[in-house]
């Protein structure tokens, strides 16, 4: 059987006679300052049993996602089907334990109370549910207030412009594509996380529309102080519109083939996606994942 089920006892820390010192894990920026990393994937192995035969996805692998302070970044992975992009995100996540290794958040095993919220591909909202109470759940499940859950969530929406919204069902046709995605990332953000992960969350929209959510998902994240968002997708040009980094993934068994920074305008908008350093970004992308 596959070892991939979430043991809810992984991340917490050891007995104290056995438990190990505590470690930073740090990156070092152009200038030579240190950076602790936000996550820290180390020694990963994921193996899988494929009728009788191992599956190895990993083995011995390691990302290092630095935190930049007061500023956050937006790093984006990339690579063939296969190769472990979303597993990733599931490890950080907290869905899914590898089969060997460690993921550390700031140098230390996951706090079993902490969760870290994900965007899907397929839309993740309560159907049966309003807007505003899809928003509101994750300030409910930590105990917030009633009335103060609902503030909150009604602050968020005007922010992604759903408030004219906030008492419909939130399923189709009650709303759009775009607009459920909307509520889906307003839900993780309501709790001002310091990870925001996406897996996918633009790929069953349309061209227009997915244009528009890059513009609003990018100007979010200029908008939040000190937030590392993790996105996977299979779009050179939608990692270069959004990102600060993409990495590339190769398979079987994954490793790291490209470490691309992307320097563009932080405020990103039509006219980056025609400039001729955006094409020779998404041409490197490409190349890279060739």
């Amino acid at each position: 059987m596959a070892e991939n089920v979430f043991d809810p006892n992984y991340g917490k820390p050891a007995a104290p006679e056995t438990a190990a010192k505590p470690r930073t894990e740090t990156t070092r920026s152009t200038n030579g300052d240190a950076l602790v990393d936000v996550v820290a994937l180390r020694g990963i192995d994921q193996v899988y049993d494929q009728g009788g035969k191992p599956h190895v996805v990993f083995r011995n692998f390691s990302l290092s996602i630095p935190d930049i302070p007061d500023r956050g970044q937006f790093i984006t992975i990339m690579g063939p089907s296969g190769c472990g992009k979303s597993t990733i995100l599931r490890y950080i996540s907290g869905l899914q334990k590898p089969t060997a290794g460690e993921i550390l958040f700031k140098g230390q095993p996951r706090d079993p109370h902490e969760s870290v919220p994900m965007v899907f591909q397929q839309y993740s909202n309560f159907e049966w549910k309003s807007v505003l109470h899809n928003v509101t759940l994750p300030l409910e499940l930590q105990g917030v207030d009633h009335r103060e859950a609902e503030e909150k969530a009604r602050a968020m929406l005007k922010v992604v412009g759903l408030e004219a919204h906030a008492d419909k069902y939130a399923k189709y046709p009650n709303l759009s594509g775009g607009q459920l995605q909307r509520v889906a990332i307003a839900r993780s953000l309501v709790v001002h996380p310091s990870i925001l992960l996406m897996d996918e969350p633009f790929g069953a929209l349309d061209v227009k529309t997915r244009r528009e959510m890059q513009d609003f998902l990018r100007a979010i994240f200029e908008a939040q102080e000190d937030m590392t968002v993790i996105l996977v997708t299979h779009s050179e040009s939608e990692a270069v519109f959004l990102s600060d980094k993409v990495v590339v993934l190769n398979a079987n068994p994954a490793t790291i083939v490209a470490d691309i920074p992307i320097h563009l305008p932080s405020a990103r908008d039509d006219a980056a996606r025609i400039a001729p350093e955006f094409e020779h970004y998404v041409a490197k992308v490409r190349k890279a994942l060739s």
